[in-house]
């Protein structure tokens, strides 16, 4: 499979066109960033690491019936994805008080949320991607009621496959960040999920210990994310005799 121009760079990954209209590959890089890139490094096998732990979880949801965007892992660092049009939301799926949400409402970090909470922010870096309602997405076209019901749906699903997941390996599946895109398959447009979800975009704790097995280790200046990337990795049953 061969890849050619980028058509897209974010923070953590690059998208390149292929030979086939309707499919990309995903490359993972080693950058870590926080606060929108106001905190930048490069921490070695991160984008490896990722890719692995990606691979494992969209397989998982793809078997227990969530549409997705994975198509096959190519090597350590790139998937071969189906091509869709982001909707430019990203949906945080909140079962503890954790990050920016304690200081907004003054929460203690790992109180348990009455329910599963679900929040939109505007994929926007430059205005630091702000909460937005229902009213602002339908508002701005960016999607319309149908296409906000079903990711809500499809985003409670998710949580309650991942809190599964995670929890027979002694995880707390605290918090996540996924994106929706639409798939035009050349005979219906799907809304599947994309992007990536790795401790990157999970907030993981150890259930003993609440030790922070994700990307927490970046931001406060804890240490040892490589470590904490290659636990989640190895209790999710991912070889890494070759890493």
């Amino acid at each position: 499979m061969s890849k050619n121009k980028v058509l897209y760079e974010g923070k953590a990954k690059q998208l390149f066109l292929t030979e086939k209209d309707d499919e990309l590959i995903q490359f993972f890089k080693d950058d870590a960033t926080a606060f929108n890139k106001k905190k930048h490094e490069i921490i070695d096998s991160k984008g490896v690491l990722n890719n692995l732990i990606s691979e494992n979880i969209f397989n998982y949801l793809g078997k227990n019936g969530i549409p997705n965007h994975f198509i096959k892992r190519l090597n350590e660092r790139e998937q071969l994805i189906k091509k869709v049009e982001i909707i430019p939301i990203e949906v945080v799926v909140r079962n503890k008080a954790a990050g920016t949400f304690t200081k907004r409402f003054g929460i203690e970090e790992g109180k348990d949320l009455p329910e599963t909470l679900i929040e939109f922010n505007l994929k926007d870096d430059e205005h630091d991607d702000p909460l937005v309602s229902d009213e602002h997405i339908k508002v701005f076209k960016w999607a319309n009621q149908n296409e906000i019901d079903e990711i809500k749906e499809k985003a409670i699903v998710v949580n309650r496959l991942l809190s599964e997941l995670f929890n027979k390996i002694d995880i707390i599946l605290v918090d996540f960040k996924i994106e929706f895109g639409r798939f035009n398959s050349g005979k219906k447009v799907e809304i599947i999920l994309a992007d990536e979800i790795s401790p990157d975009s999970c907030r993981l704790w150890d259930i003993k210990s609440n030790e922070k097995l994700d990307k927490d280790r970046f931001r406060r200046n804890l240490g040892g994310l490589i470590e904490a990337y290659k636990e989640v990795a190895t209790r999710l049953g991912i070889d890494l005799s070759n890493f």
